[in-house]
């Protein structure tokens, strides 16, 4: 079975760091995304990352220059290192990945077969 397992929330300070894991097996996948979601508010892409297409990154303009999102293949990974972190980073953060053949742009939640089932990140100020 597909099975996408994250790992990395917690609580820091603004301006902290954390990297979030997502740890992809069961299947050939070419995008992973991380979305976030805060209470209230709709599920929205993060970063993504195309595994086929030479590892091109995406982000999202908010997190532009704090985070960065990379892949492991030998550990079959995709972190999320997140830096100088802000209290509207605060959310819940969820791990997705399509197959190669789904179509659709990378931020779009309808592009992705599996989801995790989130990792919380909380960020004070």
């Amino acid at each position: 079975p597909v099975r996408l397992l994250e790992s990395g929330g917690g609580s820091v300070q603004a301006g902290g760091s954390l990297t979030l894991s997502c740890k992809v097996s069961g299947y050939t996948y070419d995008y992973v995304a991380w979305f976030r979601q805060a209470p209230g508010k709709e599920r929205d892409a993060v970063a993504g990352i195309s595994t086929l297409d030479r590892d091109t990154t995406y982000y999202t303009n908010s997190v532009k220059g704090r985070f960065t999102i990379s892949r492991d293949n030998a550990k079959a990974t995709v972190y999320l290192r997140m830096s100088n972190l802000r209290p509207e980073d605060t959310a819940m953060y969820y791990c997705a990945a399509a197959r190669p053949a789904n179509g659709g742009a990378w931020f779009l939640e309808g592009k992705y077969n599996s989801w995790g089932q989130g990792t919380q990140v909380t960020v004070s100020s």
